[in-house]
């Protein structure tokens, strides 16, 4: 009997096949979720260490029901997942879903030569166009 050969399959990035605009509507409420100041610091605060509701309010200073009204867009997004322990949840990163934004914009500037280069530049090195934009 012959023995079956290894079959290699390589998986891609299905952002690949998006266009412009369905990237951007997929990026869109993850971005949104992350743009106020306390959701990031919570965000912040979480990547350091999983946390309870009572850590969150001490860490920030907020109250109970403010921490958890910020706590539900970043678990609607899927960038903190709630963890029952106990009495309380436990709030933990979702690595990989805070990754594809990441991915998407690390992507952008890799696709052109011009741009790689004028990302890697510092401030000094930049034509003067670019540094008053």
């Amino acid at each position: 009997m012959a023995r079956p050969s290894k079959l290699r399959v390589a998986v891609s990035d299905p952002a690949q096949w998006l266009s412009e605009s369905e990237r951007a509507q997929m990026l869109a409420p993850k971005l949104r979720a992350l743009a106020d100041e306390t959701r990031l610091t919570l965000i912040l605060l979480i990547a350091q260490r999983s946390r309870t509701v009572k850590e969150l309010q001490e860490a920030t200073g907020l109250s109970q029901t403010l921490v958890s009204h910020h706590l539900a867009p970043l678990r609607e997004q899927n960038l903190v997942e709630a963890i029952p322990k106990g009495r309380s949840n436990q709030y933990v990163m979702c690595c990989q879903t805070l990754a594809e934004p990441l991915r998407m914009f690390a992507s952008l500037a890799a696709t052109d030569p011009e741009t790689v280069a004028a990302c890697l530049q510092t401030g000094a090195e930049q034509p003067a166009a670019v540094q008053s934009a």
